[in-house]
């Protein structure tokens, strides 16, 4: 690989998000003792980067709500249910970029609306850039990674269970996980993107 240097000219273009080397995940505590984490195996979207005019910068990204995967077959299914997601009447989970901004060096805001469980409400994500390079088949490729917390009820996901000695089954704050490879596109966009 090799690494890009001349970064503001690098990360201007149109993105696509290689979902075999992304992941957005998430934690929750369970029984007020441990966390359970999971990540979302069927992601999909694109970006548009100018660091020259950032008001035209923007991302959307989908995530089909059923590739859940807590490593439990039997949760994971819960979690499908219309306790948690529904998934049968809300497949997927949305966030659409009202706004990007350079906060610091190699650090940006994504502002924009998430839509979840048929609600819809704004959020801001911090993303680190955490590197450009070339892969062996000559795709720029860019790492962000980020992470912040939501309270599902304000997407109406609220089942929960009280506990015998206090506290409840599942905490209501959710840790979100971004760490995402970002493909850029270019007039050839065949080059083989595996591996």
């Amino acid at each position: 690989m090799r690494y890009i240097l001349a970064l503001d000219s690098q990360f201007a273009g149109k993105w696509t998000i290689d979902p075999d080397h992304s992941r957005i995940g998430f934690s929750a505590r369970h029984a007020m003792v441990t966390k359970v984490r999971g990540a979302f195996n069927d992601v999909q979207g694109t970006a548009f980067i100018d660091p020259e005019n950032w008001k035209k910068s923007y991302a959307n990204v989908s995530i089909r709500v059923d590739s859940i995967d807590t490593r439990n077959a039997q949760r994971d299914e819960h979690l499908r249910n219309n306790d948690f997601f529904d998934v049968a009447h809300y497949p997927t989970i949305e966030f659409v970029s009202t706004s990007i901004d350079e906060v610091d060096e190699n650090q940006f805001i994504a502002m924009g609306e998430l839509s979840m469980h048929g609600v819809t409400k704004p959020v801001s994500i911090p993303l680190d850039l955490t590197g450009i390079n070339q892969d062996s088949f000559g795709n720029i490729r860019a790492g962000l990674e980020g992470g912040r917390r939501i309270d599902r009820k304000d997407w109406g996901i609220t089942w929960n269970a009280a506990l015998d000695a206090g506290g409840v089954m599942v905490s209501e704050k959710i840790s979100l996980e971004f760490e995402l490879s970002l493909v850029k596109e270019t007039e050839d966009s065949s080059a083989d993107t595996a591996a």
